[in-house]
């Protein structure tokens, strides 16, 4: 890899198109090719690269890294046109990043970096004690990745940095899909502590970076009105949601998922946390199960449904909210009267009004009242940069239902 710590002097400049840079100059972190004047040597810039941002009037805006091919062709770094990017830079980064969760989290399990909000765009970090899952969704970022190595080994000392390059917004900014370990090698699955409780997860083969850290309040809130009840966890992966509702007390938990390892996951987990003569786990499709229970008049005191994005790009969109409407629908009818029903979502493109409006629709559809408890996103390790609230993904609302 190419050093980047180049002066600046040798960074090329990128010039804003007249009237272009208002969002910018209010703290907007994105570019858009279209607000770039994408001249011939614009874009010959290979991708990745570092660029000093300047607005029609040849004012500095920062410096940011530039890909020419995607919509969003420059993400800024620093506002600072003097600044320099190099390790130092990339290590106060996850310096100050770190000094946040360690103010949220007394153990060392959640996600260290969120990309734009902790000030290094394209880039996830989720940190399981003594080993990091990195996800580098960007050419910018992908250039700079030596230094992300040198800087979690510097503030972290991993004994494993696992790069889980394999997304697909990799193909947006032509980027190969990888996967290579840093240190110590992984084998099987690792251990997870979040809410009292031990987990699974599998970095590797299992989705994202292996766990999800996005739901953990979300988790402890279900978890506090499961105490003595019925509990059904649709989507139930490893068994998050399940099993920390066995360890609050409920009376009974059935966790419901299509993928067998993920099951077995949570069959473990329950076991290491000593719930497992009241967990069950059944391998089935969560529509279809929903349907069979709801017609057989089976009913649960606590339902949570905690489905995969159903709107991955705005061509979906339609469809996914016709998913979204029926998931919760099915979901509702099996809820016991006086009842609790968790719904998410976790997809970006669906707004929290638009979300909110299918959970109502689903409720309206079976005829049945209630009253919404607590309307949440993501967990405070997964912060939210404030230009950019369509990044707050995760939507979830609890609902007693009568």
């Amino acid at each position: 890899m190419t050093a980047l710590a180049e002066t600046l002097p040798a960074l090329p400049e990128i010039r804003l198109q007249a009237g272009r840079h208002k969002r910018a100059r209010q703290g907007h972190p994105w570019i858009f090719s279209n607000e770039i004047d994408m001249d011939a040597d614009a874009k010959a810039l290979p991708p990745g690269g570092l660029v000093q941002l300047i607005d029609a009037s040849k004012r500095p805006l920062g410096v940011a890294t530039f890909n020419p091919h995607p919509l969003i062709a420059a993400r800024i770094l620093s506002r600072d046109p003097e600044a320099l990017i190099d390790g130092d830079f990339i290590t106060a980064r996850l310096r100050a990043a770190l000094a946040v969760r360690e103010s949220l989290y007394t153990v060392p399990y959640y996600r260290l970096v969120h990309a734009e909000a902790d000030g290094l765009p394209g880039l996830i970090i989720d940190r399981f004690g003594d080993v990091c899952v990195a996800q580098v969704n960007t050419a910018g970022m992908e250039r700079l990745s030596d230094y992300l190595t040198a800087g979690l080994q510097n503030v972290l000392a991993p004994k494993t940095i696992l790069f889980r390059n394999d997304s697909a917004v990799r193909n947006l900014e032509g980027l190969p899909q990888e996967i290579r370990v840093v240190g110590d090698p992984l084998e099987g699955p690792i251990e997870v502590m979040e809410n009292g409780g031990v987990f699974q997860a599998d970095p590797r083969e299992g989705q994202k970076t292996g766990w999800f850290y996005d739901q953990r309040d979300n988790r402890a809130f279900v978890a506090a009105l499961s105490k003595g009840k019925r509990v059904a966890d649709f989507y139930s992966y490893t068994g998050g949601f399940a099993v920390t509702a066995a360890l609050a007390g409920a009376s009974e938990v059935h966790a419901f998922d299509r993928s067998q390892a993920a099951l077995d996951f949570a069959t473990q987990a329950a076991a290491a946390n000593g719930v497992g003569g009241k967990f069950t786990a059944t391998k089935g499709d969560a529509f279809q199960l929903l349907h069979e229970f709801a017609t057989a008049g089976e009913t649960y005191d606590v339902v949570v449904v905690d489905p995969p994005a159903f709107v991955k790009s705005k061509k979906d969109f339609q469809a996914g909210i016709r998913g979204y409407r029926k998931l919760f629908r099915l979901a509702a009818q099996i809820v016991a009267p006086g009842g609790y029903l968790f719904a998410a979502s976790c997809s970006h493109h669906v707004d929290p009004p638009t979300f909110a409006d299918a959970v109502r629709r689903a409720l309206a559809d079976t005829g049945r009242n209630g009253r919404i408890l607590r309307s949440s996103g993501a967990a405070p390790d997964h912060p939210v940069h404030p230009f950019l609230p369509e990044t707050g993904y995760l939507k979830g609302q609890m609902i007693q239902l009568d």
